[in-house]
């Protein structure tokens, strides 16, 4: 299969970009999605799930967390937090309404203790997690995501499992809690106390259906592939090895790796400092080449600051050879 040959059909193709923080992750992403939007016919989307954006920065381009065209076959979007602290309010609420229903009294205060309470966790990723599943089949050919550091990288892997049964629980909670309103009511309404009583559950099981897909998603090695990028540095190498040993344990599928800033001197320059760096870093990368047993992408030290399109279709011809 080449490049340009969409690999799953009619399918949304997902790729991951992970690391450590300041490795180059957000450049590589944009970069990727960039060459990827020139090479083929349809559209591609690259979208930031790092809390701390650089992605528009990259593009040189102001973002939001709507699609803004790049090029006519290239759009991009930094993630709001916000959707993810909606995603589970909205949870928390009907929840709340299931108490009020039963006799429960709850104030604003109550409510804002109970969804401040960590009920569904990680705020930034529930947003991550609500993008995939938003733009995973929405028409386009390829979508790129700059993932924020290892860190929340993992909790970005575990979170579908635990939101999962997070949300079991509560729902369990609501249908008891329910079911003990409607048998109250029952008594002097009669079977009037269970008209329209599916209401406010409806929030609840379609974001426990969504993180489930997600979850799926992110390991269906047809459709999903993870980059790790890290630069020929010691605390670079070791953090991306972690990071490859914890998604073959979540059975992620890992594309490549890709070796970020890799100076490359030869014989443009002979003083002493530039013959080390180039020496040290062509060392590093055999380090690398042994201890990965995964296809390497190399981007060389690129002169100038890595942001605005003609730069990242220069980092970009790197990461698709």
């Amino acid at each position: 299969m080449t490049e340009t040959e969409h690999p799953h059909g009619n399918e949304t193709d997902i790729i991951l970009y992970g690391g450590k923080g300041g490795v180059g992750k957000t450049t590589c992403a944009a970069a990727h999605a960039l060459a990827l939007s020139k090479q083929r016919e349809g559209k591609t989307l690259v979208v930031s799930t790092d809390p701390a954006h650089s992605l528009g920065d990259a593009f040189e381009r102001g973002l939001s967390g709507e699609p803004t065209e790049i090029t006519d076959s290239l759009s991009a979007i930094e993630v709001d937090s916000e959707t993810g602290q909606k995603a589970y309010q909205r949870v928390v609420e009907a929840l709340a309404d299931e108490f009020r229903d039963a006799g429960l009294r709850l104030g604003d205060d109550d409510l804002e203790r109970l969804f401040e309470s960590g009920l569904v966790p990680g705020g930034d990723e529930v947003a991550a997690l609500e993008y995939i599943a938003r733009y995973a089949d929405a028409g386009y050919d390829h979508v790129v995501f700059d993932t924020a550091p290892t860190g929340h990288t993992l909790r970005l892997l575990d979170l579908p499992e635990v939101l999962g049964e997070t949300l079991g629980v509560a729902g369990d909670v609501q249908r008891r809690v329910r079911r003990t309103a409607q048998a109250a009511k029952s008594v002097f309404l009669g079977p009037a106390a269970y008209w329209g009583a599916s209401g406010n559950s409806d929030e609840m099981v379609s974001l426990q259906e969504r993180v489930g897909s997600v979850g799926e998603l992110l390991r269906d090695p047809s459709r999903t592939s993870f980059r790790v990028v890290l630069t020929p540095e010691r605390m670079a190498i070791a953090e991306a090895e972690r990071l490859v040993e914890r998604l073959g344990e979540a059975s992620v599928s890992v594309d490549c790796v890709v070796v970020n800033r890799v100076f490359e001197n030869f014989e443009e320059c002979r003083c002493e400092r530039c013959q080390r760096d180039a020496e040290r870093h062509r060392k590093r990368v055999e380090e690398i080449e042994e201890r990965f047993s995964l296809p390497l992408r190399r981007v060389p030290q690129l002169e100038g600051e890595a942001q605005g399109v003609a730069a990242l279709e220069r980092c970009g011809e790197y990461l698709m050879r």
